[in-house]
């Protein structure tokens, strides 16, 4: 069942499921771009191909809150708004160990696209990030984040760096037991709608399982 949480004849914003590849990779996995297609063929009768605009990505063992573009028109509007940070995407992640109140995260990342994993690099992209500790309970701390860049793996990486490790990440985490879940929930979506110019801002609960509901 696919989370629709708001649609008009520009926008789709939905929930992406964990452990789903945003769009085709390697593995030949059903990806999510593809399922939101055939489900907008299937339920609107579509005869043709159906336009949807990937605008903005998750990784593949990370949830929560996407907007698609309906059109290429607003897919083009959006992805301006995310080059001139005006489109805005907030996180919850539950790291190891307690870290400060607050902060900021200031370094340079490098994709080493062979292994697919990320590392500090002096010739790597400027990449930022600030949080704030939302509670700390059993060695573990609940974190908001605000991206200010939207590097891959940026958040795992950062933080794993520093080390607070995100609970469960199997790449970044070496205490990480295999079965556990990423702690990484992509929260809230803000921005201007394409056409009407309106400020949306879409926002998810956290999700009800370990170690989430630690903290509830």
């Amino acid at each position: 069942m696919i989370n629709i949480i708001y649609e008009d004849n520009h926008l789709l914003v939905v929930e992406k499921p964990i452990n789903i590849p945003v769009q085709e990779d390697n593995s030949k996995d059903l990806d999510f771009l593809t399922m939101l297609k055939n489900y907008i063929k299937k339920r609107d009768n579509k005869p043709g191909n159906v336009y949807l605009g990937l605008v903005h990505r998750l990784d593949r063992p990370v949830g929560g809150i996407m907007v698609f573009a309906k059109t290429s028109k607003c897919a083009s509007r959006l992805s301006e708004q995310i080059r001139n940070k005006v489109f805005k995407k907030s996180y919850y992640a539950v790291v190891e160990n307690k870290i400060e109140k607050e902060g900021k995260f200031v370094d340079k990342l490098l994709k080493d696209t062979k292994q697919n994993i990320v590392r500090i690099d002096k010739n790597g992209k400027l990449s930022s990030l600030t949080y704030k500790l939302i509670n700390y309970k059993n060695n573990l701390s609940l974190v908001k984040i605000d991206l200010e860049t939207g590097r891959s793996h940026q958040i795992r990486v950062q933080f794993s760096s520093r080390n607070y490790p995100l609970y469960g990440d199997q790449k970044y985490n070496k205490n990480s037991k295999v079965g556990e879940q990423i702690a990484l929930f992509s929260n809230s979506i803000t921005f201007n709608h394409p056409i009407t110019k309106e400020k949306l801002t879409f926002e998810l609960d956290l999700p009800n399982r370990k170690p989430w509901n630690i903290f509830k």
